[in-house]
């Protein structure tokens, strides 16, 4: 929302494995799919628009996405909205079903499938709505420190630990000046 973004290490790494996919083109695997590298997708319907890493085109008619990601095969929320919000996006625009697609995790160089699920295209949906929702109010949530943050790029703009600390330090001056305390 506040249109900032700084790289470290983590993003830099994530540019270069990104270098294949992100340019736009297609070959024909030995399994005989037909891959599509950097595919721009949308849902008018969604109001979504994104571009896949790469999808996945078998000659049975499956649709199969796949989201590449940086650093061992490990399982995220936010990786498997994407791929569902990619996939339905797919679904919108060819007119298929796509019921599954893949994560493929660069450092381990291992896939890990997906299944677009009901709860997982429900979650997509109220994400969208809760993002566009913070986007028309112009107000942004305050800040959570987690483990996370430690790797993030944008640690310094936001400043989650400085933040997290004055709201324990306002709740505890609360308390130690409680004037109604015995």
């Amino acid at each position: 929302m506040d249109g900032q973004f700084t790289n470290n290490i983590h993003t830099a790494r994530g540019n270069a494995e990104h270098a294949r996919v992100d340019r736009v083109s297609y070959e024909t695997a030995k399994s005989g799919a037909r891959i599509e590298y950097a595919l721009p997708v949308w849902s008018d319907r969604l109001g979504l628009i994104g571009k896949c890493d790469a999808v996945e085109f078998w000659p049975d008619g499956t649709i199969y996405p796949v989201e590449y990601k940086h650093g061992p095969k490990r399982k995220w929320l936010n990786d498997d909205l994407q791929l569902a919000a990619q996939a339905m996006c797919l679904e919108d625009m060819l007119g298929r079903p796509v019921h599954k697609g893949a994560i493929f995790h660069a450092s381990s160089h291992r896939r890990r499938e997906v299944p677009i699920t009901p709860m997982l295209r429900a979650t997509v949906v109220e994400t969208a709505v809760a993002i566009r929702t913070m986007l028309d109010s112009g107000v942004l949530p305050a800040p959570v420190f987690d483990a996370r943050c430690r790797e993030c790029s944008l640690r310094e703009i936001c400043q989650p630990e400085a933040l997290t600390a004055r709201g324990r330090q306002s709740a505890q001056r609360l308390q130690l000046f409680d004037v109604d305390a015995p």
